[in-house]
């Protein structure tokens, strides 16, 4: 069980602990499965002015970027090697675009789905912490 899991299970249990649930998913770091041809699998090496295309999936209308919290996840949720950016969740809400769904730790008994309102609240407190530390 990882610190993420720990947090989750006490925000499920009692809503009073979701300031700090979403304080660790801010900052996590996770690993996103890339779909980079050109890198083999393993780690995407990001500069700062690259772009990422992360494997976005679709159920049921929805768009579904995967995030996970190990490599470990990644790999048993690939079921192979694969591609992947690592990202902490504060970089991750700033990217994403307003109509993005988040799956994370998929299949895990700790898997949360984030809605784009979740998202965007997330920006939102980005922005904000952002703004205030210049």
């Amino acid at each position: 069980m990882t610190e993420l899991d720990q947090a989750l299970e006490k925000f499920i249990k009692d809503d009073n602990e979701q300031a700090q649930y979403y304080d660790l998913v801010l900052n996590t770091n996770f690993y996103i499965p890339t779909d980079d041809e050109e890198a083999k699998a393993g780690t995407t090496e990001i500069s700062e002015n690259d772009t990422i295309t992360p494997i976005i999936l679709e159920s049921d209308g929805k768009h579904y970027m995967m995030l996970f919290d190990s490599e470990e996840r990644l790999t048993a949720w690939a079921k192979e090697s694969v591609s992947y950016a690592v990202f902490p969740g504060y970089a991750i809400a700033e990217m994403s675009s307003s109509a993005l769904h988040w799956a994370v730790n998929v299949g895990t008994e700790y898997s949360k789905e984030f809605v784009p309102d979740e998202i965007d609240w997330l920006k939102e407190v980005v922005r904000k912490c952002n703004e205030e530390g210049d």
